[in-house]
């Protein structure tokens, strides 16, 4: 592993949250004990990339957290790993039970992740 600090890789890959900067200059240690419970998901590797985007979906939309910027990076992401907007819209509907606002919030952002790409926005057909 590298002795890197997670917040300097963070800041240099552009995942860093601005909104840290206060409690990271107040207790550094602290931050970086903090980054590194957050980010294990991802440096462990157990799980599949697009799932773990999938899980940052869903906890950055829940109504319990809100977290735009967020929500919007890990469509971003889970798109470019190859998601369909059908298997992010039912990350979406899902987190919804717990509030409508997340799929209020989250699906304005993947339409406009989808047109960044050039992808059609059309509804999806389901059998009953």
């Amino acid at each position: 592993m590298s002795d890197t600090p997670i917040s300097d890789a963070m800041k240099e890959n552009g995942s860093w949250n601005s909104a840290w900067d206060e409690a990271s200059a107040l207790d550094p240690e602290w931050m970086e004990d903090f980054l590194k419970m957050g980010t294990s998901i991802w440096r462990h590797n157990v799980l599949y990339p697009m799932t773990i985007e999938f899980i940052a979906i869903a906890v950055d939309a829940a109504c319990t957290h809100m977290y735009a910027p967020g929500t919007r990076r890990h469509i971003a992401a889970a798109l470019d790993l190859g998601a369909t907007p059908q298997e992010i819209i039912s990350v979406l509907q899902a987190v919804a039970a717990l509030g409508i606002h997340s799929i209020a919030m989250g699906a304005p952002i993947l339409v406009e992740e989808m047109k960044l790409r050039g992808m059609a926005i059309t509804a999806t057909s389901k059998e009953i």
